[in-house]
């Protein structure tokens, strides 16, 4: 172990090197199950574009580019608009063609926010194909790996990384959230690694007895210990030119931890009980769903692991993977079996045990379809009634057979800063805001009626009130999110003064 001073750092690219993001659909859906993963990445400097049965054309990586073509999708257009602050307006054409925003239907125009685009907004057609709307940061190119598949900027950068890893002999650490796919992601560097032709060692090292992880990891003479009859080979040596992977080291027992260290400083360890030193020549992948940068853990050793980390994304910061994820777990006769209405509800949750929650419903999704019946949604998810709180994250969403449904919360639960963000991500209008909050509309009202920083529209003065329209260009949520102040109140006060048509 020479490089293990060296440290790569994951490399996060823009599309063609800039630095906006460039707006995407993706086929989440499709009756044809070889077009789901198909993309269209707008050019950047594009202002707007159609979508209809024609236009625009997807593709993968390298393919041909198609139209969606399905019958059942209008030639009427709607219209996709992003403005300088990359807000998205989706634009929808008077059609007898039901289409759906997150499940609901809607109707007229809708303005998301760039945040809401981070999150993959999802639009039906015709309830037959379903887009995902998101961002790219990096463009669709080929080169897939056995079992991390994904069409999104996230499962491209993933993929990328993982061969970097897998070109050098720098210890890895792997952390991500339970069932994002850390151990995949181990199999794959491996695989790729000089190392392929040996086995990969893996160990649960929160599995490890206190008493006998040391023997276990380095191995044990005879005699070292009461019962060691004979010497004990560790796994340290099973791993000899291969690669050793240390799955939850977060949970690594404390007397084991200096002693991993002194491997990745040296290189070497000795035996328990045993006269010399040995050489290790394994190459070592690391995993955790913990924040290891706390005292309970080996600061100095973490510097160590941290030769190449890769993060791995949740699920529900890649919503445009998981049409192409269900076929991968499904097969190709996922098509046929599954109606897009529940891919649209599986889509539309977030998944808080990642991927392996996901193929854990589908696996009861095929039980319950063999058996002749229709699965539900309600039927293959079991949402907690108090979902654990994440930071940096809305409550988790549920799409039911009746539309979105967010798991339910108490109002007291709900602090002025949560229905301050709420409001603010989506655009001041108190109907989705109480929607992701899982909370009614009354409710909502009453919290904004006794929130300190919140003003009803009628008690701002009107010449405050012209100040903040003329400040965003007529843009009533603009204008709304300047005052404080719900939106649609806010748009009834502004006809009732003539302000806007």
């Amino acid at each position: 172990m020479t490089d293990e001073l060296c440290t790569l750092t994951s490399p996060l690219p823009h599309a063609a090197g800039k630095d906006r993001p460039l707006l995407a659909l993706t086929i989440v859906w499709h009756p044809d199950i070889e077009r789901v993963g198909e993309q269209f990445v707008a050019a950047e400097q594009s202002s707007g574009w159609e979508v209809s049965r024609y236009a625009p054309l997807f593709r993968r990586a390298g393919g041909p580019e198609l139209p969606l073509g399905h019958s059942g999708i209008s030639r009427e257009p709607l219209r996709i608009t992003r403005d300088t602050d990359d807000n998205v307006s989706v634009h929808f054409p008077n059609t007898k063609m039901v289409i759906e925003l997150n499940s609901c239907v809607v109707q007229g125009s809708v303005r998301l926010i760039k945040s809401q685009i981070d999150t993959g907004q999802l639009l039906t057609l015709g309830r037959a194909v379903v887009l995902c709307l998101h961002w790219m940061t990096v463009l669709p190119k080929p080169g897939a790996i056995a079992a991390v598949t994904g069409v999104g900027s996230a499962a491209i950068m993933l993929r990328d990384q993982i061969r970097m890893a897998a070109a050098s002999d720098l210890p890895v650490l792997l952390m991500g959230e339970t069932g994002t796919g850390k151990e995949i992601a181990a199999r794959a560097i491996h695989a790729l690694s000089r190392r392929a032709h040996a086995s990969l060692v893996t160990v649960n090292m929160a599995a490890l007895n206190e008493a006998l992880a040391a023997a276990d990891l380095f191995g044990a003479a005879k005699g070292a210990y009461t019962g060691a009859q004979s010497e004990r080979k560790g796994l340290f040596a099973e791993a000899d030119g291969a690669t050793l992977f240390l799955d939850e080291i977060g949970n690594a027992p404390a007397s084991v931890q200096p002693m991993l260290l002194r491997v990745l400083e040296g290189g070497d360890y000795r035996p328990l009980g045993a006269a010399h030193d040995r050489q290790a020549t394994a190459r070592l992948i690391a995993a955790s769903d913990q924040n290891l940068d706390s005292v309970d853990f080996n600061q100095a050793l973490l510097r160590r692991l941290e030769g190449f980390v890769i993060q791995l994304p949740p699920l529900r910061q890649r919503r445009e993977d998981i049409g192409v994820l269900i076929v991968e777990l499904l097969g190709k006769d996922a098509g046929r079996r599954l109606p897009s209405a529940l891919v649209l509800a599986l889509a539309c949750y977030d998944w808080p045990g990642n991927i392996r929650q996901l193929a854990r419903a589908l696996q009861r999704a095929l039980l319950m379809l063999d058996a002749g019946t229709a699965p539900q949604f309600a039927q293959l998810v079991r949402v907690p009634s108090h979902p654990p709180d994440q930071p940096g994250h809305a409550p988790a969403t549920v799409a039911g057979p009746t539309g979105a449904v967010p798991a339910r919360r108490k109002p007291s639960s709900l602090s002025h800063q949560d229905i301050l963000d709420a409001m603010g991500r989506h655009g001041w209008t108190i109907q989705h805001a109480a929607h992701a909050l899982g909370i009614s509309r009354p409710t909502l009202y009453k919290l904004l009626e006794r929130h300190p920083e919140i003003r009803r529209a009628e008690q701002i003065p009107v010449d405050d009130i012209k100040r903040a329209l003329f400040s965003s260009n007529g843009d009533v949520e603009r204008c709304a999110a300047l005052l404080k102040t719900p939106a649609e109140p806010l748009r009834r006060l502004l006809h009732k003064h003539e302000l806007v048509d």
